[in-house]
């Protein structure tokens, strides 16, 4: 059983080799598992290296948001996503706030940021989905050859990684490799690139490219070009750098496996600010987590006897349309 201890502060994110926990025995996982777990008491952030997404399908995705946000923006508000019944398109710079996720009184500036996003492509009526759920379908594409193949792969590929990552996180909670495999099928999973321009001159009070945050769901893996300007905070308010590393993808835990595993785990703030003043920041989060009618409550590994849980039980689709409310000011009309 895992028994809560205060998080100790960490003063830098580990890198953990993934190399021998594809065909190597229990003994390497279980040394992945344990440090991920020392990672996810600390921060919640932990690189990847060794992950088996290929380089160049990596960097040919960086080549394709590139392509994408050079698009006039008529083209671009043409795939608006407000105009998908699953928020998949494009999101204008000003279109999220995501230093507001408390409804604090005094409304943070929004970010200096634009972005496009996607779901899991799925046929035209396809059963499993007979109502819009967001992160399946209804993406919208630009008029770019090759853009929609690409983010395909790229989407499978990463999706591979974080069935893969759950193994090793299930473990590291002392629960079955297998455990989460039910609660991801399939999963919601969304793929965001995103473009920061340099810092403005004349931004607002406290307005940076992604004001500070948790992400909302499972586990986040982050590419991230040489740029730079991810922050992430330890637990005694410090905030560390989280610089890029050739070929590795930044982890992150979300909301919900926070709640999972009853604050076990750390979903830690984090923040993006483009300090380049000559260059773009390009990054590529895909966000991995379970299917939204799955019920999210505290994993038994993780409450100790006569230990009530310490969050309520929901299902995934009502805390994410709770954040997305907070961050966008409105609720798609999705099913749950």
């Amino acid at each position: 059983m895992l028994i809560y201890s205060p998080p100790k502060p960490a003063t830098s994110i580990p890198v953990i080799d993934l190399e021998q926990t594809f065909e190597g025995g229990s003994i390497a996982r279980q040394k992945a598992a344990d440090a991920i777990q020392t990672a996810c008491r600390q921060t919640g952030f932990f690189y990847v290296a060794n992950h088996r997404v290929p380089a160049k399908l990596i960097e040919t995705q960086f080549a394709a948001a590139k392509q994408f946000f050079d698009l006039p923006l008529s083209e671009k508000m043409a795939i608006h996503m407000k105009k998908s019944p699953t928020t998949a398109g494009y999101e204008p710079i000003g279109g999220q706030t995501l230093d507001s996720q408390d409804d604090k009184s005094e409304k943070a500036p929004p970010d200096l940021k634009e972005s496009f996003y996607c779901g899991l492509e799925t046929e035209p009526n396809d059963p499993r989905f007979p109502k819009p759920v967001r992160g399946y379908g209804h993406n919208q594409w630009p008029n770019l050859p090759g853009f929609r193949e690409q983010m395909i792969t790229y989407y499978a590929a990463v999706s591979s990684l974080g069935a893969h990552l759950l193994t090793l996180l299930a473990r590291s909670l002392e629960m079955p490799e297998d455990w989460f495999a039910k609660f991801h099928a399939p999963a919601s999973a969304t793929l965001r690139m995103i473009k920061y321009p340099p810092q403005a001159a004349d931004a607002k009070f406290n307005q940076i490219g992604a004001g500070a945050h948790t992400d909302w769901g499972g586990i986040t893996i982050l590419a991230q070009d040489d740029v730079g300007g991810l922050e992430v905070q330890t637990v005694d308010g410090t905030w560390i750098e989280g610089r890029p590393i050739p070929g590795a993808f930044v982890i992150n835990l979300g909301d919900l496996m926070a709640r999972w595993t009853n604050g076990i785990y750390s979903s830690n703030v984090h923040r993006v600010k483009n300090n380049n003043s000559n260059r773009d920041r390009y990054s590529i989060p895909f966000f991995y987590g379970p299917y939204p009618t799955s019920t999210i409550e505290a994993i038994p590994s993780c409450v100790g006897e006569g230990q009530a849980p310490r969050f309520a039980t929901c299902t995934a689709a009502e805390h994410m349309q709770e954040m997305f409310r907070r961050s966008y000011g409105y609720t798609p009309q999705t099913a749950a």
